[in-house]
């Protein structure tokens, strides 16, 4: 009789519930891991930002077998060599001094000194990790053409700046940020980079319409 069927019916309807919100957790969860590793959205920054110093974030366990799953997921997506730390570190920063996203509309003053490594460069990425489409020759800058100086000063701009001097090219880059390599990095570095990382400072200095020159 129809009576007899309908506890099993609701208790069917149950797990059947049950499974569905099981389901929903499971692929929140999914989500969030791959937004996290960078590979949802805009995909800028890093995965963990266990270190963060003056806007610069960065993650000692990159490249090291202590490095989780979201942290490898994040290097995969970013495509960094991924050495020891010892080897190398790596820092991002993907807003302004003033907390604002970086963006190609809009000019940069990016200022700093010679960092504690054998080498270093500055490298310009788009939102999707890659270099911007544009044949400027002009997307990073690094300690070769600074020559080591204690202080220096670079234009990030869509367009060459008036003045001569170190250009960074954003055009054809929306939305941006900037890696920060240092080979060979000073032990104290390693030991303290609050103390020790000589962070660059990106300062507005004016925007203009998207798509504008």
């Amino acid at each position: 009789m129809l009576w007899q069927y309908m506890p099993q019916r609701h208790i069917m309807g149950r797990n059947i519930g049950k499974f569905i919100a099981l389901l929903a957790g499971l692929l929140v969860g999914f989500l969030l891991a791959l937004w996290s590793a960078g590979m949802l959205g805009s995909g800028r920054g890093l995965g963990s930002k266990t270190i963060s110093v003056a806007g610069w974030q960065s993650d000692w366990t990159i490249g090291s077998p202590a490095a989780g799953m979201v942290t490898r997921a994040w290097v995969a997506r970013h495509g960094l060599l991924a050495l020891a730390k010892e080897e190398a570190v790596y820092f991002t920063r993907a807003v302004d001094d003033s907390g604002a996203p970086l963006d190609a509309s809009c000019d940069y003053v990016l200022t700093g000194g010679d960092q504690p490594s054998q080498w270093w460069s500055i490298t310009l990425y788009d939102g999707k990790s890659r270099l911007p489409m544009n044949e400027d020759d002009a997307l990073s800058l690094d300690r070769t053409k600074t020559g080591g100086a204690d202080a220096w000063l670079a234009t990030i701009s869509a367009v060459p700046p008036a003045e001569s001097g170190f250009w960074i090219s954003s055009r054809n880059a929306d939305e941006f940020d900037l890696t920060l390599r240092l080979y060979r990095p000073d032990p104290a570095l390693l030991e303290a980079p609050e103390i020790h990382l000589n962070p660059p400072s990106v300062r507005l200095l004016s925007c203009r319409r998207r798509g504008g020159r």
